[in-house]
């Protein structure tokens, strides 16, 4: 079963599609009466997600990518400059859809997550880097989040600043502590070479298992929307694509321009891959039914992120060069 897992963890671009797929045809056939009882499965679904994650994250590294400017530049873009884009475009194309304008705000408040440091390791980038911003992005997005929402969107969302709170706490807080006692645990069992070389490879595939089950149960709700209006889907990828391009275009410019190369990928990763199955589970438990409208525009940035992390990966070579000439 582990090498099964493992084996999905890898093929994400295509399993994240397909498990899209399953969740919309569900949705359509069992009905939304018995598909609405999903939702109390996001919590825990999300905890299985990010309790792995730090369970294998060690953090004697964070000392190893500290470098200020790196880490103060990706925070000034991740929560300077992307969520007033994604607050603006929510503005213009979903003028009449608060929930919808909200699902590209959440999508832009959460950045990193485990394929942060994933991709900057397949593109060959500075991974401690990586790791510090992993770190960081998720305790300060998980902390900033409510606030920016109800001070960009409390006139026309619902916002229960402690019902947010609370969620932020199940599913970010709580697994994060559960995560560090584990590792500390059977890292004392096992010793450091047996965990990382048995144990800890385990982890990423069971995290996997909560990210598509999030982005099923996210498809499962909103498919009777679907059917009902098929081409609100292209219209939520235009904002997305121009999200993520203008993202990657200005992390892309900035690395370049002030970074080297290891530093260089870490920042692009480090801001513009997002935390979306945190976003979605506060989109779904914090903003009641209308948050499924929010859940949808996240689901579909799952498609976006995932492929364009791959594209990018080839593509380090040509704007950054070769990983020999500085590494």
């Amino acid at each position: 079963m582990w090498n099964y897992l493992i084996k999905i963890n890898k093929k994400l671009t295509i399993a994240i599609p397909c498990l899209m797929a399953v969740g919309f045809i569900a949705g359509v056939f069992i009905g939304q009466e018995y598909v609405k009882t999903l939702r109390y499965l996001i919590v825990p679904l999300t905890f299985l997600m990010v309790y792995p994650m730090m369970v294998t994250l060690n953090i004697k590294h964070l000392a190893q990518g500290l470098n200020v400017k790196l880490q103060i530049m990706t925070q000034l873009i991740n929560f300077g400059i992307i969520p007033f884009v994604a607050y603006l475009l929510g503005l213009l194309f979903f003028p009449d859809q608060p929930y919808m304008a909200l699902g590209l705000l959440l999508a832009s408040l959460l950045p990193t997550s485990g394929m942060t440091i994933s991709w900057t390791g397949f593109a060959k980038g500075n991974m401690g880097a990586a790791i510090n911003m992993t770190v960081i992005g998720l305790i300060v997005g998980s902390l900033a989040t409510p606030f920016y929402v109800d001070w960009l969107l409390g006139a026309k969302v619902e916002v229960s600043l402690a019902k947010v709170m609370q969620q932020i706490l199940l599913i970010v807080f709580l697994p994060m502590a559960a995560g560090f006692a584990t590792r500390n645990v059977l890292l004392k069992k096992y010793g450091l070479a047996e965990f990382k070389e048995r144990i800890a490879p385990r982890f990423p595939a069971t995290s996997t298992v909560g990210v598509l089950g999030i982005v099923f149960v996210a498809m499962a709700l909103k498919a009777e929307t679907i059917v009902s209006n098929p081409a609100v889907l292209l219209y939520i990828f235009v904002p997305l694509l121009i999200l993520y391009g203008l993202n990657y275009s200005l992390a892309t410019f900035i690395g370049v321009s002030l970074f080297n190369r290891g530093d260089g990928i870490a920042l692009v990763y480090g801001t513009v891959m997002r935390n979306l199955s945190i976003a979605l589970a506060i989109a779904i438990n914090g903003f009641g039914e209308l948050g499924a409208n929010a859940a949808l525009v996240i689901a579909l940035a799952y498609v976006i992120q995932v492929q364009s992390a791959a594209w990018y990966v080839k593509l380090t070579a040509k704007i950054f060069g070769p990983a020999a000439q500085n590494q």
